[in-house]
């Protein structure tokens, strides 16, 4: 069973007048087929939690450990945690000028699974996924989110999800700018990798919107830089009639 253990992670970054602790000790274990979602105001440190742990420059971890089946992800490269089995997908893809999503796919697939997809095979499980996420097979030879609206990059960081199967999926606030339909399209998406049960789920949010259609097993409220409440999904609904107001105030008070 794949598992992700976070023990005692601390995390900076560099800001004007020197380095700023961002994580101040954050614990969390999330195991193959459960889904976390993390919860918390703007500034609590959901994202940096999340780039961490995919390894971003931007971030220096200066304490704790992260293992992913016993193996030390702090000591790999961006590219060995995602062979590892580690995905993240951004709150604000990227483009890639130049690069068609079909080329992106097939070289990260290969990076994964060790050897290229065959091409057949492989042009079929593409075109049934897109099908899936209701995305124009055109998109296929279209430079990797260059020129998509924000709803299409979405789509196309769960396409990734889809067929690359990871054993720990990272998905840092994957419904911020979805309208309502590709809501519904993108955690649908999400559903799918979760019900075969093969995928830890860590799913970052500030709004309880997404987790109508995606139903958390455990719920982790984020304040001061680390977890401070976590529960089942029931913790969600209270998050939604509450705010984060009292747990803000107990973080400021530490």
């Amino acid at each position: 069973m794949a598992t992700l253990e976070i023990r005692d992670l601390h995390v900076s970054v560099n800001a004007e007048g020197g380095p700023r602790q961002i994580l101040k000790g954050v614990d969390l274990t999330v195991k193959q087929g459960e889904t976390h979602a993390i919860m918390g105001p703007n500034g609590s440190g959901k994202s940096t939690l999340a780039y961490s742990l995919a390894g971003h420059p931007k971030y220096t971890v200066t304490g704790g450990q992260v293992l992913l089946d016993g193996e030390d992800v702090l000591e790999m490269s961006v590219d060995e945690r995602a062979k590892a089995g580690l995905f993240l997908a951004m709150q604000y893809p990227v483009e890639v000028p130049g690069v068609s999503v079909s080329n992106f796919l097939r070289t990260a697939a290969t990076a994964v699974r060790g050897e290229a997809p065959k091409l057949r095979l492989w042009v079929k499980e593409v075109k049934e996924a897109m099908a899936a996420l209701q995305m124009d097979p055109a998109f296929a030879e279209r430079n990797v989110n260059e020129g998509f609206s924000g709803g299409e990059k979405k789509r196309h960081e769960i396409l990734q999800l889809e067929l690359l199967k990871p054993k720990v999926a990272i998905l840092d606030e994957t419904d911020s700018g979805l309208d309502v339909d590709a809501l519904r399209i993108v955690s649908e998406g999400i559903n799918r990798v979760r019900s075969t049960g093969e995928v830890g789920t860590l799913l970052v949010t500030h709004y309880t919107r997404i987790l109508r259609y995606i139903k958390p097993d455990y719920v982790h409220v984020f304040a001061g830089g680390k977890i401070v409440e976590s529960g089942g999904a029931e913790l969600a609904d209270k998050l939604e009639e509450e705010g984060y107001e009292s747990y803000v105030k107990g973080g400021a008070s530490e």
